[in-house]
């Protein structure tokens, strides 16, 4: 069992910047693929970024603003959210793929683990 705990949400102005935390335990998650997925009010849940063991992938309404990292020692993964815009807002929700290594997989029935979810909001 992998338990995944986000952190780091909250309210913040457009163009702000926030980065989410994803601390996970019981088992080391450094060679899984881990994902930021999110989820506005009435939508889909949506991928965000993906982070393999040695590559990185974004959603097209979030790149050159958001960034995926991962430091295997504290067992944790990051999403840094610059200039962030209110079409921004939503649950933010971190996932773990057990069962590869590669590569980042953008649909949510890939993945085997979830926190339970941050609230971003971000005002005009």
């Amino acid at each position: 069992q992998v338990q995944l705990v986000e952190s780091g949400g909250g309210l913040v102005q457009a163009g702000g910047s926030l980065r989410l935390s994803c601390a996970a335990s019981g088992r080391t998650i450094g060679s899984y693929v881990m994902g930021w997925f999110r989820q506005a009010p009435g939508k889909e849940r949506e991928f965000v970024a993906g982070a393999s063991t040695y590559t990185f992938n974004y959603a097209d309404s979030v790149k050159g603003r958001f960034t995926i990292s991962r430091d295997n020692a504290k067992n944790t993964v990051y999403l840094q959210m610059n200039d962030l815009q209110p079409e921004d807002t939503a649950v933010y929700y971190c996932a773990a793929d057990e069962h590869r290594q590669y590569p980042v997989m953008t649909n949510t029935g890939a993945y085997d683990y979830w926190g339970q979810g941050a609230q971003v909001t971000v005002s005009a």
